[in-house]
């Protein structure tokens, strides 16, 4: 295929314990938490009771790793493929991990009382701060889908200090006009709530193709989720507003994110022009755009190691992994590895070139363009 390359990515600069100006856990395993060490948590914030889950706790000055599902999901059904993966399990040692269900969702969760008002996108991204307040983060990587990924966007525009980075899968940034707003009222009059929840979910092409898949999540949407619950859910994030950030420069008193994002989506999703469109809001210099093949509308469940692979190299750029374990070799930890076969875009608007992150590298593709030298390319499309 004209202009694929494998790319190899070296890290020339390993955190070192001294660099950090403490003692690092990765050199210490009796630090590490045991993977089915999961505590469960209802915390009180100003719009509500919200239900997490946490497993281990702060270590130093590192951020938690904080995740928000999508609509029509919970942390369990969004997330358990991405972080059983060993590969992710090999990097979630190293940080306290904190899932957040959205009010609602979580399986058991009592049904709403009749006249329940939802609380706004707003004023989800609004409750938390009572999560890191409570378990006294001194800041988060935040990992968001759907509407959890609108979620952290958003709460990363009001409270920057307490957000170090974003992944951002399938993110909308935009509000739904009337047109929108009316095909969905006429698709919930035509279909049932699971049924429209996975279009949103799935490509037209998993819908059709990977019954067993999309006839799974069918039934535990069905049965592990509140169904009164999910529509208010729904209703909400159908209502939302378009975000309120630009790229600077482009209108005045313009507001972006300030932390390195990395935006996911997968080939044909739903979402597809949506991230996009967010992707044109970022600064260039801290933004990656991921498009990953044959991952469709839900790449944390379909590609979870090229996921977890990219989450690695994002996690080196800002300096908090130092080396991973190779499962394939014998010879122990090794200080590389490859992305498999990155593309630069076909978009010119989607490269930008490299930056520092304050003290931080960021980790880049690096085109082989006559562009000049230290031009990179922060596009890239993930294939088998």
């Amino acid at each position: 295929m004209a202009g694929m390359k494998d790319q190899q990515f070296t890290e020339e600069k390993p955190l070192l314990p001294e660099s950090r100006g403490q003692e690092t856990e990765m050199e210490n395993c009796e630090t590490f938490v045991a993977e089915g060490d999961w505590k469960e948590h209802d915390i009180e914030t100003p719009y509500g009771m919200l239900h997490v889950v946490i497993r281990g706790a702060p270590k130093g000055n590192k951020p938690a790793i904080l995740t928000y599902h999508d609509v029509g999901l919970n942390h369990k059904l969004c997330f358990n493929t991405f972080f059983h993966n060993e590969d992710m399990q090999e990097i979630t040692k190293h940080f306290v991990v904190c899932h957040v269900d959205a009010p609602g969702q979580h399986i058991g969760a009592p049904q709403m009382p009749q006249g329940y008002q939802y609380p706004t996108m707003d004023q989800l991204a609004g409750m938390l701060p009572s999560v890191v307040q409570h378990f006294g983060f001194k800041s988060i990587v935040g990992i968001g889908v759907g509407a959890g990924a609108y979620i952290l966007a958003k709460f990363a525009l009001i409270f920057p200090e307490l957000v170090e980075g974003l992944v951002l899968l399938n993110i909308d940034p935009n509000g739904k006009g009337w047109i929108d707003w009316a095909a969905t009222k006429l698709s919930g009059l035509t279909s049932t709530l699971p049924d429209t929840v996975l279009a949103h979910l799935f490509s037209q092409e998993e819908l059709m193709s990977n019954t067993e898949v999309v006839q799974s999540y069918r039934q535990q949407i069905n049965n592990t989720i509140n169904q009164f619950n999910l529509q208010l859910f729904w209703n909400m994030y159908n209502s939302r507003r378009d975000l309120e950030m630009n790229r600077s420069g482009s209108v005045l008193n313009a507001k972006t994110l300030r932390c390195p994002v990395m935006l996911v989506v997968g080939d044909n999703a739903p979402a597809e022009e949506g991230v996009v469109e967010c992707n044109s809001k970022l600064d260039p210099t801290n933004t990656t755009f991921l498009k990953m093949a044959d991952s469709g509308g839900m790449p944390q469940i379909t590609q979870p190691g090229k996921l977890t692979e990219a989450f690695k190299y994002f996690l080196q750029g800002m300096g908090y992994i130092a080396y991973m374990k190779d499962r394939r070799m014998s010879g122990g930890p090794v200080p590389s590895a490859s992305m498999t076969r990155l593309v630069r875009s076909r978009t010119a608007s989607l490269t930008s070139a490299g930056s520092v992150d304050g003290s931080r590298n960021r980790a880049c593709t690096h085109s082989d363009s006559s562009e000049g030298v230290g031009q990179v390319s922060h596009t890239m499309e993930v294939s088998c």
